[in-house]
C-alpha cells in the first residue's frame, strides 16, 4: 500500500481488498459502459439515442429534419453509434431505418427518464 499524501491513521485492508475484488469482477462491464458513455457524450449522438429510445425507428432524413443537420453529418454520427453496437439498422426498399439496440435501451432508458420534463435539472439542483 502506498501512503502518498493520505492522512488516515490506519487503512481498512478488508475494505480495500473487497473493493479491489469487486472491481476485478466488473472490469469488463466497466470498460464496455465507458465505451457506451464515450459515444453518448456527444450532444448530437445523445439526442439521436434519446429520439431512438422514444421512437421505434428513424431514418437519417428524419433525424436531419429533426436536428436541422445535413444527412452526411447525421450519417457520420449514426455510423459511430452502429459501430459501437448501440443502434441497429433495417432496410425498407432503399431507406435504412435506425433503432436503438434493445440491450442498450434497457441501460439508457432510465437515464432518458431523467431528461424527460427536465427532471435531470431538478435532480441536479437538489
Amino acid at each position: 500500500m502506498s501512503k502518498q499524501d493520505c492522512i488516515r491513521e490506519v487503512a481498512d485492508l478488508n475494505q480495500i481488498n473487497r473493493c479491489i475484488n469487486s472491481l476485478e469482477q466488473v472490469d469488463t462491464s466497466i470498460y464496455k459502459l465507458t465505451d457506451i458513455l464515450k459515444l453518448a457524450a456527444n450532444d448530437v449522438r445523445l439526442k439521436i439515442l434519446f429520439l431512438l429510445n422514444t421512437e421505434e425507428k428513424l431514418c437519417p432524413c428524419d433525424l436531419g429534419d429533426i436536428l436541422n443537420m445535413s444527412i452526411p453529418a447525421i450519417s457520420q454520427h449514426l455510423r459511430k453509434l452502429k459501430d459501437g453496437g448501440l443502434v441497429n439498422t433495417t432496410r425498407d426498399g432503399q431507406v435504412i431505418f435506425y433503432s436503438l439496440n434493445p440491450v442498450f435501451k434497457k441501460i439508457l432508458s432510465p437515464i432518458f427518464g431523467h431528461i424527460n420534463n427536465n427532471q435531470l435539472l431538478k435532480v441536479l439542483a437538489a
